[in-house]
């Protein structure tokens, strides 16, 4: 059988130029040694492009919780109206379905003592919840009773 036309010849050396764990063709030649400040200045390009990289990631990661914050406060704004005027009709309607049977100025103290209770009970668990921020921004996370 004859070699395909385009297979090249073999080298004088055998394997096809292949090494097997010795250079056949002699020791490679060594690129000559790169001046220590351009390493330098290749290291303090390298640092600044991180740098940079950084800091548009930091301002890319502001930008979206901004973002996020400014449409989560709208929709916020939003529900909070819509259970105020919720909370509205439910005190009226209690109202008017309490004063058949115990009058109205009665009918008005217990809804509003009933409402109060309601905005006491959220005030206190928002402090709960404020505590927990602050906690998280305390150097010293385990302090206890320190302001």
């Amino acid at each position: 059988m004859s070699p395909a036309p385009d297979t090249p010849p073999p080298s004088e050396h055998g394997f096809d130029g292949v090494s097997h764990g010795y250079a056949p063709d002699g020791r490679p030649v060594t690129p000559p040694p790169v001046p220590l400040d351009k390493i330098v200045g290749d290291v303090v390009d390298d640092l600044r492009a991180a740098a940079e990289a950084e800091v548009a990631l930091f301002k890319a990661r502001g930008a979206l919780a901004y973002h996020g914050t400014l449409w989560s406060s709208a929709w916020g704004f939003i529900a909070a109206c819509a259970l105020l005027v919720a909370l509205l009709a439910l005190a009226f309607g209690a109202i008017l379905v309490l004063a058949q049977n115990i009058g109205p100025l009665l009918a008005t103290l217990i809804v509003v003592a009933l409402l109060l209770l309601v905005a006491g009970l959220a005030i206190w668990r928002a402090r709960i919840r404020f505590d927990d921020v602050k906690a998280a921004f305390r150097d010293d996370l385990l302090a206890q009773g320190e302001e």
